[in-house]
């Protein structure tokens, strides 16, 4: 016997609610990309849909951004006008009801004959507006469109917040180049010199290792690389510190395969690998111990030295960015972590003097807008 299963798809209510919330995460993508045209064109058609209305159109100072609803010479009638209703919102940041009186184009068979215009604005500055255009007004759609504006806001100030977030990461970048370039290259270049004469052949490997080296790290673009791509980099500059140092120092790389293809920020590691060669030497000879293990939704990598250690209050203050410390981009490499994941990722620093350090840090396996560049 078959009983007959009973199809629920809940309230009238629930499925209008279902229904805005899909069109309005159609419509974030493209304006967390910032109130371009082309962002607001690809937007424009899911704010209608949100609002119901026969066209909107979105606005700033130097014209109309998008349009979408009725064509034709409809289209052009409105969109032609549209500018100029935009420009008492633009100025004073109230939304404005107009009548036909200001929007009819005297075509009868026209569906457009009110509008509502209310405004986008991010760090309380009018940056656009929204005009809904419909047949008639009601205090429902004015709601509606302030509403609609409201949340593109939103959605704009978050795409500019990742511009700033980007441009700091480029700073802190560039910052973390110039405080390693002058450790390393004289160091990797004095090392190469000395088996010019006594090993050509070696001199020659050691030179490719970093030219290969000097790309990776001076790199334009990119805030993103894979976890095997950072660690191929340190072996190279390993590789070159072991010319240098040779039986003095001690390398041990524990790296689970599972995390390898893992989206790291540019030049995490290799700045916490640096340090603890400079501070794991100290005493004359000394290991270094890079682990990276898989921890189910993220990674976990680690950098330990056997040296001398520090004074943890030394290292607080070469997080906090206020010591002197020559550290190499500690307080960078944490900052950059806690600006993409937030600050339970920053660096966890075990050290004490005469009792080595290790450096932990971790990175969820997926997370939005990090991508590693091509």
């Amino acid at each position: 016997m078959f009983t007959r299963r009973r199809k629920h798809f809940g309230t009238p209510a629930d499925k209008a609610t279902y229904a805005t919330l899909h069109t309005a995460s159609l419509a974030s993508p493209h304006l967390r990309e910032g109130l371009t045209p082309a962002a607001a064109g690809k937007a424009s058609r899911h704010l209608r849909d949100l609002l119901g209305t026969a066209a909107i159109a979105i606005c700033d100072a130097s014209g109309v951004l998008a349009w979408d609803g009725v064509g034709g010479p409809y289209e052009s009638n409105h969109r032609r006008d549209a500018k100029d209703l935009s420009a008492p919102t633009l100025r004073s940041g109230r939304t404005a009801v107009l009548g036909a009186h200001d929007v009819a184009c005297g075509d009868p068979a026209c569906p457009i004959r009110t509008a509502v215009v209310a405004p986008i604005v991010t760090e309380e500055r009018v940056v656009a507006v929204l005009v809904a255009y419909s047949n008639s007004t009601s205090a429902a759609l004015v709601r509606a469109t302030d509403e609609v504006a409201r949340w593109v806001s939103g959605q704009v100030e978050l795409a500019e917040l990742n511009k700033e977030r980007t441009r700091a990461m480029e700073a802190e970048l560039r910052a973390l180049r110039a405080q390693i370039s002058p450790h390393f290259i004289y160091n990797a270049l004095a090392a190469i010199a000395s088996f010019v004469r006594t090993d050509p052949e070696r001199a020659r490997e050691l030179l490719l290792e970093f030219a290969d080296f000097s790309r990776y790290a001076l790199r334009r673009g990119g805030e993103f690389t894979t976890l095997a791509d950072e660690l191929r980099n340190v072996e190279r500059y390993l590789v070159l510190e072991q010319a240098r140092f040779g039986e003095r120092l001690k390398v041990s790389l524990q790296i689970a395969p599972e995390v390898l293809p893992v989206v790291i920020p540019f030049l995490v590691v290799q700045p916490l690998v640096e340090n603890a060669v400079r501070h794991g030497l100290e005493s004359g000879a000394g290991s270094i111990t890079i682990r990276a293990r898989d921890r189910i939704n993220e990674a976990e990598i680690s950098v330990e030295d056997d040296g001398a250690g520090s004074d943890p209050e030394v290292i607080r203050a070469a997080l906090s960015g206020v010591s002197s410390s020559d550290s190499v981009g500690l307080g960078n490499v944490d900052a950059r972590l806690r600006q993409v994941y937030g600050d339970t990722y920053g660096l966890v620093v075990e050290t004490a003097v005469d009792a080595g350090t290790k450096v932990t840090f971790r990175i969820p396996k997926y997370s939005s807008g990090v991508h590693a560049s091509t």
